[in-house]
């Protein structure tokens, strides 16, 4: 059974109303069916007004809910015959990332994702789904061998970011991170991302750059979490709801700035309500999205890449004024204009 959040708490009390009026009736054998049925339609409308509103702060917390699923869960629904693969050949298998060779619709792909834990021991073998940097070489090894055999790749975003401790940094976490986006970027095979959760600084586009990035309705992306972003402007990390609202991190504001290709539309009240429905709504976007890239040659889909990634961020600068307003005429002497013509240029001299 799915875990309310805070602001889900009205929704809940409703419904735990209709079940103990459904159980009183059994019990009593009084019929209640009117006040039932009157509740229920309140409950739906309260769910459709709740869901349809939701603040960037409140997707926050429905991307980090506990029992999202995880890219394990959307590997096993919507691939067939998968085979893990582990290790990066230089240090360690990071659990914080999983990936390996797979089936969609019979097609083989390469599929990597970050891992979070399903409970406390499981968050802490996978460093909660933030990968050191044999991490994100493990999933570079795969990439290239899918480059190699000429595999389209599917990547799962779903991590607050890059593990930030003194492990990761003395093994090279920048380095790693770098050579991620700098070998996606020449990889001559459809890549296709998905934000499944929360995607978070340089942990979550050493798996992003990709021909298309596709986002869960209810997911976050963003270049610090929003606790990370409080901590710096107010010093105050307990008012990350805060910087969620400013921050700009929900998936319709992903593509206004034409960073994310689609939205994946969720079940009522998140994925986690319903895992079979969400991934088949997934499958079919992923399946689609391939299907276009795999048209294009090596080289048009390398720059296809380019070309996605070089509009980002481009900047709109305001026409200047022709003219002084005349109040600013007004302030005093402006600066001599000098004449373009050689007699009034003696005169002024």
């Amino acid at each position: 059974m799915a875990v309310d959040l805070p602001f889900e708490k009205p929704l809940s009390e409703l419904r735990k109303k209709i079940d103990e009026l459904r159980k009183l009736g059994q019990e009593s054998g009084i019929d209640f069916s009117e006040e039932i049925a009157r509740l229920e339609e309140r409950c739906r409308k309260l769910q459709d007004d709740l869901y349809s509103e939701l603040t960037p702060a409140q997707k926050m917390h429905l991307a980090r809910h506990h029992q999202r699923p995880t890219t394990l869960d959307y590997i096993q629904a919507i691939f067939t015959d998968f085979i893990e693969l582990h290790g990066d050949r230089l240090f360690a298998d990071d659990l914080a990332i999983v990936g390996g060779l797979a089936k969609l619709n019979g097609l083989p792909v390469t599929v990597i994702g970050h891992q979070r834990g399903k409970d406390t021991k499981d968050n802490i073998a996978r460093f909660f789904g933030s990968p050191h940097p044999e991490g994100f070489r493990k999933a570079l090894r795969l990439m290239q061998q899918a480059n190699k055999f000429g595999r389209p790749i599917v990547t799962f975003i779903d991590t607050k970011g890059a593990y930030p401790g003194n492990t990761a940094e003395e093994r090279g976490i920048s380095e790693s991170i770098a050579r991620n986006l700098r070998e996606m970027a020449t990889f001559g095979v459809p890549i296709v991302c998905v934000v499944i959760g929360e995607g978070g600084s340089g942990g979550a586009l050493a798996l992003g750059v990709g021909n298309r990035v596709l986002m869960l309705e209810n997911a976050i992306y963003s270049a610090i979490s929003p606790n990370g972003a409080a901590s710096i402007l107010w010093k105050d990390a307990s008012r990350a709801d805060e910087a969620a609202a400013v921050m700009k991190i929900t998936a319709a504001d992903m593509v206004e700035f034409g960073i994310v290709e689609e939205i994946v539309p969720e079940p009522q009240g998140g994925a986690h309500r319903d895992l079979a429905a969400q991934a088949e709504t997934m499958k079919e976007a992923i399946r689609r999205h391939i299907g276009e890239l795999s048209k294009l040659t090596p080289g048009e889909l390398i720059r296809d890449r380019y070309d996605k990634f070089r509009r980002i961020g481009r900047i709109r600068e305001p026409e200047r004024p022709r003219e002084l307003p005349a109040e600013r005429q007004e302030e005093g002497p402006q600066p001599q204009q000098l004449s373009d013509t050689p007699e009034s240029a003696e005169a002024q001299v």
